[in-house]
Formats: C-alpha cells, sequence, structure tokens
C-alpha cells in the first residue's frame, strides 16, 4: 500500500503512453478516417517503404555519430589536460559545464543568431582572415545546416562528456602510470596501455547514454531549420512531429516511433555484446 501511489503514477506517466501509441500504430488514427479502423501492420509497412523515413535516419545518423565523435574527443582532451591540476578545475569546472545546464530551446535560439549570415558572429569572425565578401548562409544549405547543429550540439554537449571523462581519469590507478614510467614508457604510449583500457567501460557507457539521447535531436531543427531547405535536414524526432502533430496522422507516427525503438534497441543490444566480446579477448 506505501509503494502503490507511486506504482500508480508509473502505470498513468509511463506505462499507459507506451500501450496506447502501440495501440495507434495498428489503427488509423487520422482526421480524414472515422471510427480509426484497425489497419495491422499497414503503418509499419508504409513506414519501411518511407522514403523521408530513411533520410531522416540517415541525417539523424550523420549529426549524432559525428557530434558525438568531436564530443567525446574535445571531451576526454579537456578531462586530460584538467585532471591532474585541481586548483584551476575548480575554477574553470563551473564555467565549462555552463552550456549543459542551460535550456535547449534558449541554445538554439542563440546559435541560431549566431549562425545568421548577415549580422552572427560566426560569419563576422570568418571575415577576418576571408575577407568581408565572405557571406556563408549556414542555415539555408543543407551540408552547412548540418554542420551548424553539429557544431551547436558538440558546444552544448561536450561538458557532459567531459565531465564524465574526468570522473574515469580521476578514479584510475596512480601507480600503474610510476610503474609505466620506469619502465620508459612516455604519455602517449601510458595514454593507449593505461588509461584508455582503464576507462574503457565508462566510455562505453558515456557514449551510448549520450547516442540514445542525440538521436532524440529535434530542438536545434525546430530552431534552426525546421527540416529545411525542403526536407533535406529533417531528423527522425523532427518527422514524427510533422507527420503526428501537424498533419494527425497519429497511427503512422506512433508506428515509425516503434520502428525507431526497434531500431535503436538492435544497434544497442549489438554494441553492448561487442563491447562484452571485447573484454572477454
Amino acid at each position: 500500500m506505501l509503494v502503490l501511489p507511486a506504482i500508480l503514477i508509473v502505470l498513468a506517466l509511463a506505462i499507459y503512453p507506451l500501450v496506447y501509441s502501440l495501440w495507434l500504430a495498428f489503427h488509423q488514427w487520422d482526421l480524414q478516417t472515422p471510427g480509426h479502423p484497425f489497419v495491422g501492420l499497414d503503418n509499419f509497412s508504409g513506414a519501411l517503404g518511407d522514403d523521408r523515413v530513411w533520410v531522416a535516419l540517415k541525417n539523424t545518423g550523420v549529426i549524432v555519430t559525428v557530434g558525438i565523435f568531436f564530443e567525446f574527443i574535445v571531451g576526454l582532451g579537456l578531462a586530460l589536460l584538467l585532471v591532474d591540476t585541481v586548483h584551476i578545475r575548480r575554477i574553470l569546472l563551473p564555467i565549462v559545464m555552463l552550456p549543459v545546464t542551460m535550456v535547449p530551446i534558449v541554445v538554439g535560439l542563440t546559435w541560431r543568431m549566431m549562425w545568421d549570415n548577415q549580422y552572427g558572429v560566426v560569419n563576422a569572425l570568418l571575415r577576418i582572415p576571408f575577407g568581408n565578401d565572405l557571406n556563408i548562409v549556414w542555415l539555408g544549405q543543407t551540408r552547412t545546416a548540418i554542420i551548424a547543429m553539429i557544431v551547436t550540439q558538440v558546444w552544448q554537449w561536450t561538458p557532459f562528456m567531459f565531465l564524465i571523462m574526468l570522473a574515469a581519469l580521476s578514479s584510475v590507478n596512480p601507480d600503474l602510470y610510476e610503474a609505466s614510467a620506469l619502465d620508459g614508457a612516455g604519455w602517449g604510449r601510458q595514454l593507449l596501455d593505461i588509461t584508455l583500457p582503464a576507462i574503457r567501460p565508462i566510455i562505453v557507457v558515456a557514449v551510448l547514454f549520450r547516442a540514445l539521447d542525440a538521436f532524440k535531436i529535434f530542438d536545434l531543427v525546430y530552431m534552426f531549420t525546421q527540416g529545411g531547405p525542403g526536407t533535406s535536414t529533417e531528423t527522425i524526432s523532427w518527422y514524427i512531429y510533422q507527420v503526428g502533430f501537424k498533419f494527425f496522422r497519429m497511427g503512422y507516427a506512433a508506428a515509425v516511433s516503434y520502428l525507431v525503438l526497434i531500431l535503436l534497441s538492435i544497434l544497442a543490444t549489438l554494441y553492448v555484446a561487442a563491447f562484452v566480446r571485447g573484454r572477454e579477448a
């Protein structure tokens, strides 16, 4: 009886929407069809044959893969620089963590102004070495818009990766470095043979969590391009939002959502299984 209120809240806020969305995925729930008839797997088969779904998945995959790669590299680099500097770390840590504490929509609005081709600070800085004629319409072209999203995402979420890497590096036994130094190992050899293997499990978990979160990217698309030019910068979350809440094809949107859930579950399982095999080897 004591845990019953908590169980009811979890059922109401998590389990019920999940089950209801699964019910929607098997029905033609839209404004044109009365009665919401059962259509079986038609929504799923339609989603698998929808070119916009695959383009949105490709765009999302590019943003997530490239973004997390640079987040990890920069975060690990900062952690390596600051792990042994306690006093400097106390001063810089609150400053470095500011981006990840900001509201995502505020980050999107701020960076949209920075990417503006006429008045934005990005073009203003680039005009210093390249001349005043430079005028890159960052958010008006497919490739530059995706680059803008990746850069903004890296700026916002690198502190998350940095904090995890810093905690991981702080847990490595310093005696290992002293013993390797006596054997003549340099910094690079210590990084490859001691540091990275020691923190490998934490790296795997951090990358997995960050990838699952980044795959839901929506706010930057909403603030930057809204999927344009045309549909060339659509992510899968933006496409599902458009289908469900703009065209009110809720059954189809639910089916696409579950296909994404299945895809992410398979990829996460393969990723973890590969890590487990790597440890056993």
